[in-house]
C-alpha cells in the first residue's frame, strides 16, 4: 500500500524525489483513509516560489468530518500546486500516490529527505498509531 520509491513523514506526507532535487509531495493512503471523503483543499497560489521549512504547514485539507493541516516533509521551494485538486479534491482519495499529488517542490536540503522513513519504516509507524 505504501510504494517503496517514496519517503514518508510522521505527519503522513509522502515525497517522491525526481531528477535534480525536484520532488512531488502528497498525503499517504493511510492519511486519506483516516480523513475520509476529501471535499476541499486549501493551498494558496501565493506560496509558489516561496521557501517553506520542514515541518511548517503549507495548507489545509478538509474532509466531511474534519479539517487537517498539511506539513512540509522537507524544506523546499514551491514550484507548482496540483491545480486539478482544486476542482477535484477527491483525487486524493482515489489516487493519493499518483494523480493526488499536492505540490511539486525543489528540495533544499537532501539530508532532510534522507532522514524520512522508508516504506517499511512507515508501515511499522502506522501500525503503532
Amino acid at each position: 500500500m505504501n510504494p517503496n520509491n517514496l519517503k514518508y513523514s510522521k505527519n503522513h506526507e509522502w515525497i517522491r524525489l525526481d531528477i535534480q532535487k525536484k520532488a512531488y509531495v502528497g498525503i499517504t493512503h493511510f492519511a486519506q483513509n483516516e480523513l475520509g471523503d476529501i471535499v476541499y483543499l486549501d493551498v494558496e497560489d501565493s506560496i509558489i516560489g516561496k521557501k517553506i521549512k520542514e515541518g511548517d504547514p503549507f495548507g489545509t485539507i478538509e474532509a466531511v468530518k474534519t479539517v487537517s493541516d498539511l506539513f512540509m516533509p522537507v524544506s523546499g521551494c514551491i514550484l507548482e500546486i496540483n491545480k486539478k485538486l482544486l476542482s477535484e479534491p477527491e483525487l486524493i482519495n482515489k489516487s493519493s500516490y499518483d494523480e493526488g499529488w499536492i505540490l511539486l517542490i525543489e528540495v533544499l536540503y537532501i539530508e532532510e529527505y534522507n532522514k524520512l522513513m522508508s516504506s517499511q519504516e512507515y508501515k511499522q509507524y502506522i501500525q503503532k498509531t
